[in-house]
């Protein structure tokens, strides 16, 4: 874009007309705003992240025994990992299953006792508070076994933890403690050991800008385009050193309010992977369907800024030039959409920019404005 020096900006004085006389006025190109029904593909940053993330750390203590993976290595899910020194747990399973098995031999006693009471009181030999004294200690005989049956199954779990698996496939990481070294699991502050990202699916996460949710919103208000809530808008994202958007997606998530730190809104699309090629973390550009609509569109070397501001050049049909104020849209088919501030006859200066002044006479020589292909960045 042509940026304009601080004597043509809207806020300067017209310039004064010219003191020659017969000098004809500078010559500048000018054509109608090309109007044209759009397919709009807006633009966001943002970067791919993994649809699983999974920190390792172990569910039981004990010293590390063996690893059995190498660093940054792919894994499946099952597959083992490492193993910490079984030993203390299988001693403790054991006497977990002794204890079991002493709790049975209790029960049966207490189950003679309780059929030998109800034989003596049928004969008067005992009373009947006896019978029920009885039958009180066999339940309670019975609650110890069941207490220690879930000994049991608690020891065999924590001796099963002591190899621990990989609970998803994708790309772990290094490791972060040596054999021999002494892990703390279970707890908070458990020791993390490793992690792991899955990569296929992928997900691609942007951040939007409120008035561009508003304007979504608007859109699917109007039927004119389902929100991404309501519809798996297709999109595509190329990375930085690509020129095109080749790697193909599907939206699957907006978020339910806007940061109200940044006043943006978090959504998520999501991407095939076979290859492995998309890496959590690789930041991209995403193009996304952003809706049809009737546009004008001119070069983009036709506009100027003012500062904040966008300018376009226009001339009256007396010859004299006038500045407007303009709001742009993106580039399609290698012309700049203009969203507001320019008319269906507006006669816009696409050539001779420069010999153009604000309230200055030109001599207006007519063009016409044509798509032409987008310029790769």
């Amino acid at each position: 874009m042509v940026v304009l020096v601080a004597a043509l900006t809207l806020g300067c004085d017209q310039a004064p007309p010219e003191k020659t006389q017969g000098v004809k006025p500078p010559s500048v190109t000018v054509a109608l705003p090309l109007q044209k029904r759009i397919t709009e593909w807006d633009e966001f940053t943002g970067r791919f992240e993994a649809v699983e993330t999974v920190e390792m750390r172990a569910r039981v203590s004990g010293f590390l025994d063996s690893v059995h993976f190498k660093d940054g290595q792919r894994v499946t899910e099952g597959d083992l990992l490492l193993v910490i020194d079984s030993r203390p747990y299988e001693i403790a399973l054991e006497r977990a299953k002794a204890e079991v098995e002493q709790a049975k031999a209790q029960l049966q006693l207490a189950k003679s006792d309780v059929k030998r009471a109800e034989f003596l009181v049928k004969k008067g030999n005992i009373p009947k508070r006896e019978v029920e004294a009885r039958q009180a200690r066999q339940r309670e005989v019975a609650a110890i076994l069941a207490e220690a049956q879930t000994r049991v199954h608690e020891a065999d779990l924590n001796l099963a933890w002591t190899e621990i698996r990989a609970p998803i496939s994708g790309r772990v990481s290094d490791m972060r403690v040596d054999v021999g070294n002494l892990i703390t699991g279970g707890q908070a502050n458990s020791t993390l050991l490793t992690t792991i990202v899955s990569f296929d699916p992928i997900h691609f996460v942007i951040e939007g800008s409120e008035a561009d949710y508003l304007r979504y919103m608007r859109l699917g208000q109007a039927g004119l385009r389902p929100t991404a809530r309501d519809a798996q808008h297709p999109v595509a994202v190329r990375l930085a050193d690509e020129k095109d958007f080749i790697h193909r997606g599907k939206m699957d998530f907006v978020d339910n309010a806007l940061n109200p730190n940044s006043g943006t809104m978090r959504a998520r699309a999501i991407f095939k992977n076979e290859s492995w090629f998309l890496t959590p973390g690789v930041f991209g550009r995403m193009r996304i369907f952003g809706g049809e609509s009737d546009a004008f569109l001119i070069p983009d070397s036709a506009v100027s800024s003012d500062q904040a501001r966008k300018i376009i050049l226009t001339v009256k049909d007396d010859g004299t030039v006038v500045p407007k104020v303009v709001t742009l849209g993106p580039i399609i088919d290698g012309l700049r959409v203009v969203r507001t501030g320019l008319q269906a006859d507006d006669r816009l200066i696409i050539s001779g920019l420069l010999r153009a002044r604000p309230g200055q006479k030109v001599t207006a020589e007519p063009g016409k404005i044509e798509p032409r292909p987008a310029r790769s960045d």
